[in-house]
């Protein structure tokens, strides 16, 4: 039990390294992939009904899990292939660097002014309708959604990894994927994709609380975060989204929220840290991409050390029960 947990320690380590030096491939990406399978299982079980949604979201993600599992347990007598394994999850589900690269990618086209090719760049980080969009608002769209991908992109992967090691780590990629092709309230998908988003809900709740924590922890202005995590995080429509926008709407000290458009479709959500924050600069996404990082980085330290005190527990009552 040691060198297991002490092995998904050292695979995650690594894994998350690799995602730092290189990043996402270009081409040839595990969660593209999944998500090319997962549109085929779409395409022969759509219909505008929740139960053929729950369908789909069981047989990719229950079948990503499963694989995942036996996978795991058919190298399990090798520690070197278990830890290649874990590492070869761990930097396939993690996205913070292609996050980051991306976002400055728009912030470097905003800076000198260049608001078609941000237009262009923007698409790679949120679904939103960037012909909408002025140079400020697109500035407040990249902060959000590098909050938001923190969790989702990072964190909350690295909770499910620590929790049930490589079958956690793929089965939340799976159900993060599932919800972005088919979670959201467009007609055809308002039924289909409910169980998707639902099923999203819960799998990134720890991972967003403890993003915002972590974002409080490590953020330039910790009373800020704090503050504003507990009074706006649950005005937010989404009960993950929430707390870790807020959070770094206050580590920040600016506003985020507000009205946005996605595909036609125009919403007015809740300002997030309206009392005391400012509007969105573009200098302002650096600073989300620093925090977004250090934010990473504690919860590698945290999820990692979790498993290791865990599988010490375990082991102080097996000992206990064998006297």
């Amino acid at each position: 039990m040691r060198a297991e947990h002490a092995g998904y320690a050292c695979g995650a380590a690594l894994g998350f390294l690799g995602d730092l030096v290189v990043g996402d491939p270009r081409r040839g990406h595990p969660v593209a992939a999944f998500g090319r399978a997962a549109a085929a299982v779409e395409r022969r079980l759509w219909r505008d009904d929740r139960g053929r949604g729950a369908l789909h979201t069981a047989l990719c993600a229950g079948g990503t899990a499963a694989g995942a599992a036996l996978l795991t347990r058919a190298v399990r007598r090798s520690p070197a292939v278990s830890v290649a394994l874990t590492a070869a999850a761990t930097w396939a589900v993690l996205g913070g660097t292609s996050l980051g690269r991306e976002a400055r990618a728009v912030g470097g086209a905003l800076a000198v002014g260049d608001l078609d090719v941000a237009r262009e760049r923007l698409p790679h980080l949120c679904g939103r309708d960037p012909q909408a969009l002025d140079g400020q608002q697109m500035a407040r769209a990249v902060v959000e959604s590098v909050a938001e991908n923190t969790s989702d992109a990072v964190v909350g992967a690295l909770v499910w990894g620590a929790v049930a090691g490589v079958p956690g780590l793929l089965a939340f990629r799976a159900v993060n994927t599932l919800d972005a092709m088919v979670g959201h309230k467009s007609p055809r998908y308002r039924r289909f994709g409910w169980a998707s988003a639902r099923l999203d809900d819960v799998a990134g709740f720890p991972g967003s609380r403890l993003t915002a924590a972590l974002a409080v922890l490590s953020g330039p202005d910790r009373r800020g975060a704090w503050r504003a995590w507990q009074q706006d995080g649950a005005s937010h429509p989404s009960p993950n989204a929430g707390p870790v926008e807020a959070a770094f709407a206050g580590a920040l000290g600016v506003r985020l929220g507000g009205t946005l458009a996605y595909g036609g479709r125009v919403e007015h959500r809740p300002v997030l840290n309206g009392g005391t924050g400012r509007p969105v600069a573009v200098a302002d996404i650096d600073r989300a991409v620093r925090l977004s990082r250090r934010v990473s980085a504690l919860a590698l330290a945290a999820t990692v050390t979790g498993r290791l005190a865990a599988g010490a527990v375990r082991r102080s009552r097996t000992a206990r029960r064998s006297k």
